[in-house]
């Protein structure tokens, strides 16, 4: 009979020395998994009955995570594409309890063998010039928080910046004057440097020239002085994109996130005749195979596309009715 094995102990390895220690996981990945596993440790205690801290390693097996996984789309509503962010998260524990574990590699397989769902790949969403210009000019310049929400606004839209790098961005992190860039470390702990416009670098120059609060390190702080949480900054987007939508029409149909900031930031860069691999640095992607969607969905690019070929040849018809008598006999 094998030994029982606290599901617990596992985890904690898990996150401690797997992701921490060796992997070196960044904040982003460690808070995406953590909040996959308390959401699975809370549909585990009500299938089993069991507190988190009294699960066994055998508790958490193939069937389980599987109606977990149904459970998540069924009743919170996410979309597979989150489900299967949830279930790289399972899999890379039982990936690393495969080592730890080799006496439970039948379980662990049927874990790992748990499909990805197959989802849809919507084209991305950006904003174009005058919906850009819109979104600057929403915020209220003549008062703390509008200069404040202008200032990243227009980082975000020029840098290209996660929403992760712009909540946490520090004084330190950003270089003015001559050359002006902010230096960032972003997914997966890659250190970059973006560089700034003259306009971009002349508003945070501005912006960080006013009173501080707080600690006065984070260059974007919440009313008290702390950072900006990532609900906080997107509630912001939301109230400004609404205010934009009053003077630019167009912004009331489509849904802007942070992300959809950065996805912005690369259609400029590729509309401006960059080429695929500098945005993709720009944007710190790991593959330059990430930056092709903004390819697909560059529609002005493929018109000049199709303006450089030679048309197949054809000539259009011109519909004429048959005879009147021979259509009455046709319909006889």
């Amino acid at each position: 009979m094998m030994p029982t094995v606290s599901f617990a102990s596992v985890l904690t390895r898990f996150f401690t020395q797997r992701l921490i220690q060796q992997r070196h996981a960044s904040p982003h990945t460690v808070g995406s998994y953590r909040d996959t596993f308390r959401l699975l440790l809370r549909f585990a205690k009500t299938r089993t009955g069991k507190d988190p801290s009294r699960l066994v390693w055998e508790d958490i097996d193939a069937p389980l995570i599987s109606a977990f996984l149904d459970d998540q789309q069924e009743h919170r509503g996410i979309t597979a594409r989150s489900q299967n962010l949830r279930l790289t998260a399972i899999r890379s524990l039982f990936r690393y309890a495969a080592f730890e574990l080799p006496e439970h590699a039948d379980q662990i397989q049927r874990v790992l063998a748990i499909p990805c769902k197959r989802s849809a790949h919507p084209q991305i969403g950006y904003l174009i010039r005058s919906e850009v210009d819109a979104l600057l000019a929403a915020p209220d310049q003549s008062i703390w928080s509008g200069r404040r929400d202008h200032a990243w606004l227009l980082l975000a839209v020029q840098t290209g910046l996660r929403l992760s790098e712009l909540t946490g961005l520090t004084r330190q992190e950003v270089q003015l004057g001559t050359g002006a860039y902010v230096h960032v470390i972003g997914k997966g702990r890659k250190e970059r440097c973006t560089p700034l416009t003259k306009q971009t670098a002349a508003v945070l120059q501005a912006w960080l020239a006013e009173p501080t609060r707080g600690d006065g390190q984070v260059v974007f702080p919440n009313r008290y002085g702390g950072r900006l949480s990532s609900d906080g900054l997107q509630y912001l987007l939301a109230r400004h994109v609404e205010t934009a939508g009053e003077a630019c029409a167009s912004l009331r149909h489509k849904r802007v996130s942070p992300h959809v900031l950065r996805h912005t930031a690369a259609m400029m860069l590729l509309q401006a005749g960059v080429d695929t691999t500098v945005i993709a640095m720009w944007l710190g992607h790991e593959s330059v195979e990430t930056t092709r969607v903004y390819l697909e969905a560059d529609l002005e690019l493929k018109r000049q596309m199709l303006a450089k070929t030679a048309p197949p040849g054809g000539a259009p018809t011109i519909y004429r009715p048959d005879d009147a008598l021979l259509v009455f006999l046709q319909n006889l």
